[in-house]
């Protein structure tokens, strides 16, 4: 910064005569002082100041005003230094290393509340297929249950069955012993009336071949084993069955017809004694050496 003094202009005395030339070699003598000056100091500031303009003024010779100052142009912003790569400092890597553990937190506790989810989907699953696999068991137990139930009920039914029909043949056999006792009372009287009458015998309506005798006792009993050899059958009956026939014979003991008078229950049973008797093909003679014209025997099947 150049500093002028100058005085007053009241207090410099008029130059004096022939001096003109000496005032305006002083002027530019301070003049070209004031430049170097200048030149100076913008090399010391190392910074470019712009246009410096001076007006000289050339008038009586008098000391010059001291120039204005002249603002000079602020210098530039410092240019920011280059980016450096430098070293965090350990608080910064502390930070760094807590917020990594915080995200790694976070990560592991978001991946432990998915697997407690899908854990959790997989435990309502077991649940539910737990649950249907006992509806399905429970619906199969009901089933064999009823099905027991129902085996249960059809084996009462064939016991009740089998026990109605045992009563039945009970009462059929109690029936077919009655009629049996009735028959051999009936044949039993006849033969005792047989045995009462007189010349002429006679069986429902018939007469004895050959004369006036009655079969003996036991004429019966030959006729029976005469004819129950020619029986064939190999079914096996329950209890004893008897078919009761009225067999009819010539003056020979020839056999010429016979007449199913009672069913012993059993066709098959009653369709051998028949065949027996057309086999026979013959009466044996009583003891008086005749045959009945028509007798009416009981075959039983266990006799």
């Amino acid at each position: 910064m150049v500093v002028a003094a100058a005085r007053s202009a009241d207090e410099l005395p008029p130059p004096a005569a022939g001096t003109g030339w000496t005032g305006f070699t002083l002027s530019l003598l301070v003049h070209g002082l004031l430049l170097a000056a200048l030149a100076w100091g913008v090399r010391w500031q190392s910074v470019d100041s712009g246009i410096v303009a001076a007006e000289l003024w050339s008038a009586v010779p008098q000391a010059a005003p001291p120039p204005a100052a002249v603002p000079l142009s602020p210098p530039p912003p410092p240019q920011p230094p280059p980016e450096r790569t430098q070293r965090p400092s350990p608080a910064t890597m502390q930070r760094e290393a807590e917020i990594a553990l915080e995200k790694a937190r976070q990560q592991k506790v978001e991946q432990d509340r998915q697997r407690e989810r899908q854990a959790e989907r997989e435990r309502a699953e077991k649940e539910r297929q737990l649950k249907l696999e006992r509806e399905r068991q429970e619906r199969r137990e009901k089933q064999e249950k009823a099905e027991k139930a129902e085996r249960a009920e059809k084996a009462a039914k064939a016991e009740r069955d089998a026990k109605t029909r045992a009563q039945a043949e009970a009462r059929e056999k109690a029936a077919a012993e009655q009629r049996e006792a009735r028959q051999r009372e009936e044949n039993l009287a006849r033969m005792m009336g047989q045995l009462g009458g007189s010349g002429s015998s006679s069986a429902k309506g018939g007469s004895a071949g050959g004369g006036g005798g009655v079969p003996s006792a036991g004429y019966a009993g030959r006729i029976v084993a005469a004819i129950k050899p020619n029986i064939v059958f190999a079914e096996d009956l329950p209890g004893n069955p008897a078919a009761e026939v009225e067999v009819r014979a010539g003056p020979a003991g020839t056999i010429i017809g016979r007449t199913l008078v009672r069913s012993s229950g059993h066709p098959e049973w009653d369709d051998a004694v028949l065949r027996a008797i057309d086999r026979t093909g013959a009466l044996p003679k009583d003891a008086d050496g005749r045959v009945p014209s028509r007798l009416t025997i009981t075959f039983r099947y266990r006799d």
